[in-house]
């Protein structure tokens, strides 16, 4: 059984795709950092805050017999960031932060950052990685930028573009994983999975 600790449909997909059993548990863990943290700290310690904010939940009900599980549980976590000339840009606050993120971010090369933390529920023991993809988007005009936000599309989503909706469109090339981009690795989350025993192929 995988459980995945986001309400995100996209990385409900990916989940889905590995063919395992699973079920979605909504994390509500801060997402607030230190300002000092590299992406690559911001992406896996969030990650885990998520995955242990649930963990603690499930063991909870376990010991009040709420929750029961049949063979090996994995929790996982996953958090997404876009990093430009070392600028993180998460989910947009406002439209016209989403057009500030999007001007940024237009004709140049940025990186996206997903981490992915993965706990058994049996153990505690736990695995962190993340993994990087270059993106690069072509030249936007104010109008594409601002016909794009009204879609409402860039609202939820970090750096404001969603490579697997309409925001595909702005997307010249990535040197990566493409699933990284969209929000979970699952190349990454496979061999996290093989460590602890579960083995997709």
């Amino acid at each position: 059984m995988l459980v995945l600790a986001s309400s995100s449909p996209r990385r409900q997909e990916l989940v889905r795709s590995l063919g395992f059993p699973y079920r979605i548990e909504v994390s509500d863990a801060d997402e607030q950092v230190e300002a000092s943290l590299s992406p690559a700290q911001i992406v896996e310690s969030l990650s885990l805050r998520k995955v242990k904010v649930v963990y603690e939940r499930l063991k909870q009900e376990g010991q009040a017999g709420t929750v029961l599980f049949q063979g090996k549980t994995i929790l996982i976590g996953s958090d997404t960031i876009v990093v430009k000339d070392g600028v993180v840009l998460g989910k947009p606050a406002d439209e016209q932060d989403a057009a500030h993120m999007l001007t940024m971010l237009q004709d140049t090369t940025h990186q996206v950052y997903t981490g992915i933390a993965c706990v058994d529920l049996a153990t505690g023991a736990e695995i962190v990685r993340h993994r990087t993809t270059d993106v690069h988007m072509k030249p936007l005009s104010p109008a594409q930028i601002e016909r794009y936000i009204a879609t409402g599309e860039p609202m939820d989503k970090a750096g404001s573009y969603a490579i697997q909706g309409i925001g595909a469109t702005f997307v010249d090339s990535i040197n990566g994983d493409y699933f990284n981009v969209v929000g979970l690795s699952v190349s990454l989350l496979s061999d996290m999975l093989s460590e602890f025993g579960v083995d997709v192929l």
